[in-house]
């Protein structure tokens, strides 16, 4: 008889389990509410643009929905801020001297740099405010401050309504550099976004952020030339030079300048710090900074809005 041997076979190591991680690539698995692509960021921002739209008139329709004037308000809280800025500075502290026009002057600045000033103040909550929706839907996060500066265009639409009317009382004439008015507004409404998204970001760490801005737009405001012409004042009281350039090129500042050139007849090219093309160089050039670089960079933390 032939006697078969058999080989000794080497045992198989046993395999280490599979960490989590891996088991998820294994069968398909994804992170919940991961980062999209920028690309694909922007496809879905595109595809929320009814309800972008649909919040913002929601928001501006409830923020005065208690107050007896209702709507009123909209136009009533800057025209009454520009009443006191009038008071103390035409008046009291006469910045109004040398400056034609002067009430014209004061409440397009007035009215402009709150845009500005509601747009970021917005922003800074945007994300805070309303962790209960961040938290239980999934929809990209830029949603809520583009809303928010969304619902500030729309309430300044009353208030340049309101200005116009302002402008014809004072004697000032409606020309066709008013329809300057529409691009200035819309590359200042791509800066408060812009400002706005990165307050998003920061405010959604540090939500004590929101108690501090209100403190940075006042002396934001003060150096904007929002109550006194910045060209006429900052040579009479020795101002360095470089100091002169920050405040001049300023992008409230800029962004003011542009709207009082548009529609106040007495500012003139002469009345801007710069050239005309300069101004709207630096105003196009502030709307791409911070609109493009703003949004880019909230979007790098999308997967931590509402955590911790």
């Amino acid at each position: 008889m032939s006697q078969t041997l058999d080989t000794p076979r080497t045992p198989t190591p046993p395999q280490a389990p599979l960490d989590a991680a891996e088991l998820a690539a294994l069968h398909g698995l994804t992170v919940s509410n991961a980062r999209p692509s920028l690309p694909a960021y922007v496809r879905q921002l595109w595809a929320r643009r009814h309800f972008i739209g649909a919040f913002a008139t929601a928001k501006l329709t409830a923020q005065y929905s208690q107050a007896k004037l209702g709507q009123v308000w909209q136009v009533m809280t800057p025209l009454l801020n520009a009443a006191v800025y009038y008071l103390i500075f035409g008046l009291l502290l006469g910045t109004s001297r040398g400056i034609a026009d002067f009430v014209p002057f004061l409440v397009t600045g007035v009215f402009v740099f709150t845009f500005t000033q509601s747009s970021v103040l917005a922003g800074t909550r945007a994300i805070s405010g309303n962790l209960g929706l961040v938290r239980a839907l999934h929809f990209p996060r830029a949603s809520l401050p583009i809303a928010l500066c969304l619902q500030q265009l729309q309430q300044l639409l009353f208030s340049m309504a309101a200005l116009a009317v302002i402008l014809l009382c004072f004697g000032v004439p409606p020309t066709w550099s008013w329809f300057l008015v529409a691009p200035a507004l819309a590359l200042q409404f791509a800066f408060n976004t812009g400002l706005a998204l990165v307050m998003a970001r920061l405010g959604s760490k540090t939500p004590d952020l929101a108690q501090l801005m209100p403190f940075v737009l006042r002396t934001w405001m003060y150096a904007s030339g929002v109550m006194f012409s910045i060209k006429k004042v900052l040579p009479e009281h020795g101002v360095p030079q470089f100091a002169r350039v920050l405040l001049e090129c300023n992008p409230a500042a800029v962004y003011i300048d542009l709207v009082r050139f548009a529609l106040i007849d007495s500012f003139d090219a002469g009345q801007l710090p710069y050239g005309v093309g300069a101004m709207w160089a630096l105003a196009l050039g502030w709307a791409v900074v911070l609109g493009v670089g703003g949004f880019i960079w909230f979007w790098k933390a999308e997967e931590t809005y509402g955590r911790g």
